[in-house]
């Protein structure tokens, strides 16, 4: 029997952070008090092209700020541009609602809980830790929010807090989503580079990061077994015990579960469809139906699950509509984040902040150049979280300015990668990371504190792996 938790003397009311809702409304006006604060400007284009000439800037003769009024109208566009994104999360995540209410995940999890609990708890939250980071690496998007749910399971059934929930789902997918070998394609395609050239340097780079990352997961849940009040989530109401007597609970888990047939192949199917999603574009090298592939699996999924389960054609109707509907504000958050970067364009600032932090780099040494890149690149990706958007604009400018600093190509989408990659953990412009703390019930502010220094030591190996690249002459294989 775990002991009794001892409660502190006095629980301080401290300043409570707002809703989600207010801060990233208040992050859309600040956005558009900076749109009068900082000089607009731009790249030239190439008039035959279109290209953005990355060493042709100039500023704007005038201010062409955003106004207030404009933010509101604004609104829409945002929702209407991450349309796609949010369509997939919320039909991805009633696809899990369904799922989990057949128990196949709740049975799953009882069985594993039960074959380790002669074992350290450190192998369970090992394994489901690196199957996501291997999930963020070969199948990484937005949609993964959906995968939130069974880390908010996972963590309860371990009596851990919604940090832990995050940590074994969204910070794992996001370390694959920013290491893996696969997910430059773009951007290789776009710098003229081979497709997956650099792919075990990269696969090695990602376990590395992975090994590391996980360090820090299970260093915090020692420090929250040990005492449960570290954890950030003790001041909002969360106790390792709250799900009822404890003692009854562990009891059950110590009876001898099985594993059913039906839960087998729910399990199955619900993986296939990751397989699918994850294995097509791989084959073919065509990611332009990567949304509508996961779209169709996703309802199939949900369909083909409930019906194993169990589940009347009405039910699976009614399951299906709440799961869209618990995710509709993730959804909507997803489009307030878009709506920002609209805010950044249309004030012609985004340009000005790009060149601003590029320019530097002209004269800088080649292995500090490329890690000032990756620094340049981690700082934009707060503002573009958006890996598309953000080679649109800063591949033509990293071009030039790795070719006079005689630098690889594939050294700049390296580059590219990690600073796209790991402040995705604290931004609160990416709808992957806000949605997933809607979802975990876990505060956006308590999150960030808690991801920034790992973010920070992140970006720091990235630091030193470029450096290293660079200075030894790496060849990609």
């Amino acid at each position: 029997m775990a002991a009794a938790t001892k409660e502190p003397k006095k629980v301080k009311k401290g300043f409570k952070m707002p809703h989600l809702f207010w801060i990233m409304i208040g992050l859309l006006f600040l956005s558009s008090l900076l749109t009068y604060l900082i000089p607009a400007g731009q790249f030239m284009t190439d008039p035959a092209t279109g290209k953005i000439l990355g060493d042709q800037f100039v500023y704007l003769d005038a201010q062409t700020p955003v106004s207030p009024l404009k933010v509101m109208l604004l609104l829409i566009d945002g929702m209407v541009n991450s349309s796609l994104v949010g369509w997939t999360v919320m039909i991805s995540g009633a696809t899990v609602a369904i799922v989990m209410g057949t128990g196949a995940f709740d049975e799953f999890m009882n069985w594993a809980i039960y074959k380790l609990k002669d074992k350290d708890e450190s192998i369970l939250i090992s394994v489901m830790f690196c199957l996501m980071v291997y999930l963020g690496a070969f199948g990484g998007s937005d949609a993964l929010i959906a995968i939130v749910p069974i880390g908010v399971m996972f963590a309860k059934k371990l009596k851990l807090d919604p940090i832990v929930a995050m940590g074994v789902s969204t910070y794992a997918t996001l370390i694959g989503f920013g290491t893996g070998p696969t997910k430059q394609a773009t951007t290789q395609m776009m710098m003229g580079v081979q497709i997956y050239g650099a792919f075990f340097t990269m696969f090695i780079s990602m376990n590395i990061f992975m090994l590391v990352g996980l360090f820090f997961l299970l260093r915090y849940v020692k420090k929250i077994r040990k005492d449960p009040t570290l954890s950030p989530m003790w001041s909002e109401g969360w106790r390792p015990d709250e799900g009822g007597d404890v003692a009854l609970e562990e009891a059950a888990m110590l009876k001898e579960v099985k594993l059913s047939g039906r839960t087998v192949l729910i399990l199955i199917i619900y993986l296939l469809q990751y397989v699918i999603m994850v294995g097509y574009p791989m084959i073919t090298g065509d990611t332009s139906l990567t949304f509508k592939l996961m779209v169709a699996m996703a309802v199939l999924t949900a369909v083909v699950c409930g019906f194993i389960g169990g589940f009347s054609f009405d039910k699976i109707g009614n399951e299906f509509g709440k799961g869209l509907a618990s995710m509709a504000f993730v959804a909507f958050v997803i489009g307030l984040a878009n709506c920002m970067s609209l805010i950044l364009t249309q004030g012609n600032i985004l340009h000005t902040i790009v060149h601003f932090l590029t320019a530097p780099l002209m004269d800088l040494p080649r292995s500090v150049a490329s890690v000032g890149m990756t620094a340049v690149i981690s700082v934009l990706n707060l503002l573009i979280p958006s890996a598309t958007s953000k080679a649109a604009i800063l591949v033509p400018i990293l071009q030039p300015v790795s070719e006079a600093l005689g630098l690889m190509p594939e050294l700049a989408v390296q580059a590219f990668q990690y600073g796209d990659g790991f402040s995705n953990m604290v931004s609160p412009m990416l709808g992957w990371t806000v949605g997933s703390c809607v979802t975990a019930g876990l505060p956006f502010p308590k999150w960030a504190k808690w991801a920034l220094p790992k973010m920070l030591c992140f970006v720091a190996m990235g630091f030193v792996i470029m450096f290293c690249l660079t200075e030894f002459g790496w060849r990609p294989f």
